[in-house]
Parts: C-alpha cells; structure tokens; sequence
C-alpha cells in the first residue's frame, strides 16, 4: 500500500508541473509578439510580401515586416546661397 501512495505521488507532481514543450512555445510565441510590436513601432505591418516601395524591416514569424520608405521629391536639391564678394 505503501509503493502505491508513493507511485500516485509521483504521477501527481510529475503531471502538475509545466512541460519542458509549453515553456518553449511560449518563449517563442512571446518573441514573435516582440517582433511585431517593433513592426508598429516603425509603422510598419506583418504581410505576406512587401511592395516595391517598401522594405523588410525583419520577419513577424513566417512574414515579412514591410515599412513604407521614406518619399523624397525627385529634383528638389538642396540649395546654398554664397556670399558675395566685393
């Protein structure tokens, strides 16, 4: 009678504690939840391919990050006055 309580205290506290799998699935899970909310932070978004306008910022788990590059005004050169010399 003895073993038997020992052997179902066993199973008890073996089947109560978390598996080794779960702790790394949520490792990764929150990781990929990291990724993403340093996508938004650049305005940027998760989607399954990014334009030719865009870039890849890095991956939210399987999908690129693409964020909108910068618009610059083609022929706008920046200007310097000289002084004038007498």
């Amino acid at each position: 009678m003895k073993i038997f309580c020992i052997f179902l205290t066993f199973v008890f506290t073996v089947s109560c504690g978390p598996a080794v799998l779960q702790r790394k699935t949520r490792e990764k899970t929150r990781e990929i939840e990291e990724r993403k909310s340093q996508c938004y932070l650049v305005r940027g978004a998760c989607k399954t391919s990014c334009n030719t306008w865009e870039y890849v910022f890095n991956y939210c788990d399987s999908e690129p990050c693409c964020v909108v590059r910068e618009y610059v005004i083609p022929g706008s050169q920046s200007t310097t006055t000289k002084a004038y010399e007498e």
